[in-house]
């Protein structure tokens, strides 16, 4: 019997978070499973994932990104009327910029978020396999 370990990622400088990006690269993430909590400064995606770090690759997980420490969130290119529409993952990029860090996630079709933090602080949680 394989056991399947559920991971537990956590990002604090532009490498780490590279990681996180290679393992969310082509998941799907509906609209309304994208939260920006301003008032704790947290920034959530709940998304399904293939894994592609695994024995079993190619199965779906279900995982959540949680970003800290976030002060600003802006979108383009998304049509937030539509609550159920999906968004393809491609990257998450950063840049630093003054004294602040722009966390980007690139989606398809030229649609991307850019988050504002001081510091980089982003975990990446599997919850459970579909």
């Amino acid at each position: 019997m394989n056991k399947i370990f559920l991971k537990k990622i956590i990002a604090q400088n532009s490498k780490d978070l590279q990681v996180i990006s290679a393992c969310c690269s082509g998941s799907n993430i509906k609209l309304k499973n994208i939260k920006f909590l301003k008032e704790n400064r947290l920034f959530l995606i709940s998304l399904d994932r293939y894994t592609r770090e695994s024995k079993i690759e190619g199965q779906k997980i279900k995982s959540i990104i949680k970003f800290e420490f976030i002060d600003s969130s802006k979108s383009k290119n998304i049509d937030i009327r539509d609550p159920n529409s999906t968004l393809e993952l491609l990257t998450i990029d950063i840049f630093k910029k003054q004294n602040n860090y722009e966390i980007t996630l690139l989606f398809l079709n030229n649609a991307f978020i850019t988050l504002t933090a001081e510091v980089i602080e982003v975990t990446l949680e599997d919850q459970k396999i579909k």
